[in-house]
């Protein structure tokens, strides 16, 4: 994939298909999964609490509970669907880009089904085999307010 673009569509795919390990594997070995308590409003993940701040370990610990048959969250299973609007590139030079993506994040697990919305913003490296993601930055719209629980990731 050359146009980073592409990767923001692939990346939800595989969310959306549960293909967690290849999911995980467009992460940089520095790369982190965030989602901020205060949703745009948060300026780093230090100076406030956040939903989620995950670097590669805790990325792959994650994914590994989910896969886990064991995993008491997971029965039943939860699906998810992603739905993107175009993704904005905001800076791009030759070694990195920044991508703004609007979306609806849909999350079922049996009868119940959670709706979000908001913001995703990735921060990509090129490496000699493609683009990889540094930061993904999940602003949800209404941050702040009471959310149900999010098994999967957004």
């Amino acid at each position: 994939m050359t146009d980073p673009r592409d990767l923001v569509a692939h990346e939800a795919a595989l969310l959306d298909e549960r293909r967690l390990d290849e999911w995980l594997a467009l992460f940089a070995e520095d790369g982190h999964y965030w989602v901020p308590l205060l949703g745009a409003a948060q300026a780093d993940p230090f100076s406030h609490n956040s939903l989620a701040y995950e670097d590669r370990l805790l990325l792959q610990l994650r994914v590994d509970r989910l896969k886990n048959p064991r995993a008491h969250s997971q029965h039943p299973a939860s699906h998810s669907q992603h739905v993107l609007q175009p993704s904005r590139i905001e800076h791009e030079s030759a070694d990195e880009a920044r991508l703004r993506t609007p979306f609806l994040y849909v999350e079922a697990r049996g009868e119940d089904q959670i709706l979000l919305s908001g913001t995703a913003r990735h921060h990509l490296v090129r490496t000699p085999a493609g683009w990889l993601i540094r930061e993904k930055r999940i602003d949800l719209l209404n941050a702040a307010r009471a959310l149900p629980a999010i098994q999967l990731f957004i």
